[in-house]
């Protein structure tokens, strides 16, 4: 594969695509998405997002997708098969019948458990050069946001975190990280500096932002979703992609991994 973290990231491999494929039955498509590659279509063609390369991979034009990631985010990413899959699955999340957990490498050694409970908005136009930026705010259109830290393990300066979001908003946990001085690893929007992610943009990973960032993606990967149907629950979990790991085990000189 070309570098995924070019200026024009490279169009999925089918063939690559059949290793994402964490279970394929009559209802669902699950998939551990890497973490250079967008969700949503793109206007370069089916095979640059998620959802175009799923659509050639299984050649079903109606596919239903229950929750997205952002592009450097990577893991669990749920397609239902027919609409009734995917209002029971939505509603679920909708209705917070389910547990999501992710798996985030932190800056800084974080030595316990804690829940930040502090609500979310975007940020006031102009504050800076990213428009998409939020912050944990008090002005009244904010949103009550519940984020759970703990820590898996800790090593030369960082954090292995399990983190279990309790609301839904946009770059919760990213938001979070930053607020308590424990930022994501590799986060070109609310890491060190926040103009990385339009020089990401203009021109892919350069020499500069290796110079500034360890890791060139956001180290957070939704690891475990459980959904507590009332019939039966049901659990997916994605294991953690290699660029993580490697990261864990060289910078952080973790031996062994669970996830």
């Amino acid at each position: 594969m070309t570098n995924p973290f070019g200026k024009k990231s490279p169009s999925v491999d089918l063939e690559e695509l059949k290793t994402w494929v964490l279970r394929d039955d009559e209802d669902l498509l699950v998939i551990n998405k890497p973490g250079w590659l967008v969700c949503h279509p793109s206007k370069n063609g089916p095979l640059s997002s998620l959802v175009g390369a799923v659509r050639e991979y299984t050649k079903v034009n109606k596919l239903h997708l229950v929750a997205r990631l952002d592009r450097e985010t990577s893991g669990l990413v749920i397609f239902a098969k027919h609409s009734a899959m995917a209002r029971k699955y939505q509603m679920a999340i909708q209705n917070r019948i389910v547990k999501k957990t992710y798996l985030a490498i932190l800056e800084g050694e974080l030595k316990e458990s804690v829940c930040i409970d502090q609500s979310i908005a975007r940020r006031k136009s102009g504050a800076g050069p990213v428009h998409v930026k939020n912050e944990v705010s008090d002005v009244k259109s904010a949103r009550r946001a519940v984020t759970d830290f703990i820590p898996v393990a800790t090593g030369k300066g960082y954090t292995l975190a399990r983190v279990e979001p309790e609301t839904g908003r946009k770059h919760q946990i990213r938001v979070h990280a930053e607020w308590l001085g424990h930022r994501v690893v590799g986060d070109k929007i609310y890491g060190p500096d926040e103009r990385f992610y339009l020089e990401f943009i203009e021109s892919g990973w350069t020499d500069r932002l290796d110079r500034a960032l360890p890791f060139k993606r956001q180290a957070l990967h939704c690891y475990e979703y459980t959904f507590e149907f009332p019939e039966e629950p049901v659990s997916l979990t994605a294991p953690l992609p290699e660029d993580m790991r490697k990261f864990c085990e060289l910078a952080m000189e973790l031996a062994a991994l669970k996830y």
